[in-house]
Order: structure tokens, then C-alpha cells, then sequence
């Protein structure tokens, strides 16, 4: 699996964005670079990103483009360097879900059945959890075993699950309450497939909380996908029966070894 685009959070407040262009488009566009603290200029202006919102905007985007600009040309993915995503804010988490200009309409779907699910008091926590970071530390100083005790304390139905009811100084008592660090760890997962989406939520979690991924090499990519992207990932020829040689030196941490069945 291959990324068509790199989703990326650009800081616009103060900055200088070209709109050009006029109509319900170009306003919906402008209300959202507004509320992002964008400064609005025209096509005179110095700028680095520039969204046009024309009937014909292949003059315009290929003289944009030629002065080293980014361009989004409104439902014109086949000219757009970036595209905008729907938006979810609960200030300050954002969740943003795109097409990559395929399908705007499933994007707004997505992003109205998003609304629904996450809490107006989202962003509260997240905010206690960036004022909580030096007692966090301090009680997991390893970033690996602070990582996935906060992941362990986000599941449904914890003291910290995102999509629950946590109330005001919940990461706090978290702190408090959860044990010290686990040290090293094993998790054997077996693929029964290589379609990703047959791993167990048990598995799927480890993965995207490994320090390190074991695998054996015909393990697809798709499953090594789910890890996180800055895991580090150890290729281990597999012996009778698709298992991983061994022995293999895990080291500290959460590691996670991925083999066939």
C-alpha cells in the first residue's frame, strides 16, 4: 500500500494565501482559510499556496505553478498539487478526511458520521494530556513503555478512551492509579491472511504500538502497514512452517513478531 499524498497540518495563521477566483466555491474557500488565520491576497502578492476557483483555471494554475507555488484548483484534483480535506475541530485535535480530490462527497459523509462519534470534549483532553506531559515522563521516563501505557489507558471503555466520557483530570488519576513499567515484551501474531483487515483488534493494536516488527520476509506489506511508521522493522528468514528463525534478539521494549501460519 502507497501513499497517493502525505497528509500534513500547515500553520497558516498570519500567512499569506492566494484565492483566486469568485462564486459560493471560492467563498466556502475563504472562510475556511479565515478560520485557519490565513491572510487572504491576490495573485500580485507573494504567497506560497494558491487556490483558484475558476470555470478554466488551467492559464491561472500553470502560471501559479510556474512561479513555484503549491496550487489547489477547485474540483480539479488532476491540477491540484494539495488538496482540502472535511474537517472534524475539536480544537485542538483535527481530524481531517480526504480523497485526494476523488470523491469530495464521501469525504463530507465521513467527516458528518465522524461528528456523531467524537466527543465535544475531545479536545479537553488532549490539552490535559499536553499539561500532563512532565508527570508522564517522569512516572515513564522509557518513551517506548509511556507510549503504549497511554495507548493501553485509550481503549474503549478506559480512563482515557477518546470516544467516552472521561471527565476533568482523568489523565491525572490515570497517572496515578497505573502500574510502573512492564519492561520488555513478546507478542506472536500468526496471519491466518494477508489481508490486513483479518487481524484481531488485539493484533492490530500491538502492531501499532511495537517499538519493533520481526517478520518473516514473505510477510505482505500491507500488514506491515499497520505498524507505525518509525517502528523499527528486523526481515527474519522463516523456517518449516513459516515461522520466524530463531533466535531473535528483541531487545527492550515492545516487539512485535509478525509469521505465517
Amino acid at each position: 500500500m502507497s501513499l497517493h499524498s502525505l497528509p500534513l497540518f500547515v500553520r497558516l495563521a498570519g500567512r499569506p494565501v492566494m484565492l483566486i477566483g469568485s462564486g459560493e466555491a471560492a467563498d466556502a474557500k475563504r472562510r475556511l482559510l479565515e478560520r485557519a488565520g490565513a491572510v487572504i491576497v491576490g495573485e500580485d502578492a507573494s504567497a506560497v499556496l494558491a487556490i483558484v476557483a475558476l470555470d478554466a483555471p488551467e492559464e491561472t494554475v500553470a502560471r501559479l505553478k510556474a512561479r513555484g507555488l503549491l496550487v489547489n484548483a477547485v474540483d480539479r484534483p488532476d491540477l491540484c498539487d494539495f488538496t482540502l480535506p472535511a474537517i472534524v475541530d475539536r480544537d485542538p485535535v483535527i481530524v481531517a478526511v480526504g480523497t485526494g480530490g476523488v470523491s469530495a462527497g464521501l469525504a463530507a459523509a465521513l467527516r458528518q458520521r465522524l461528528e456523531a462519534l467524537l466527543p465535544a470534549r475531545l479536545g479537553r483532553l488532549a490539552e490535559e494530556l499536553f499539561a500532563s506531559r512532565g508527570d508522564l515522563r517522569q512516572r515513564w521516563p522509557d518513551g517506548g513503555e509511556r507510549r503504549r501505557m497511554l495507548a493501553a489507558g485509550m481503549v474503549a471503555g478506559a480512563p482515557l478512551d477518546p470516544l467516552g466520557e472521561a471527565r476533568d483530570g482523568a489523565v491525572g488519576r490515570y497517572i496515578a492509579a497505573a502500574g510502573g513499567p512492564a519492561g520488555s515484551r513478546v507478542v506472536i501474531i500468526r496471519l491466518r491472511s494477508d489481508d490486513p483487515d483479518d487481524l484481531t483488534l488485539r493484533e492490530a493494536r500491538a502492531l501499532a504500538s511495537a517499538d519493533r516488527v520481526v517478520h518473516g520476509v514473505d510477510v505482505p506489506a500491507a500488514i506491515l502497514d499497520r505498524a507505525r511508521a518509525d517502528a523499527e522493522r528486523i526481515a527474519a528468514p522463516a523456517v518449516a512452517g513459516g515461522q520466524v528463525a530463531s533466535p531473535v534478539d528483541t531487545g527492550a521494549g515492545l516487539t512485535v513478531i509478525v509469521e505465517r501460519q
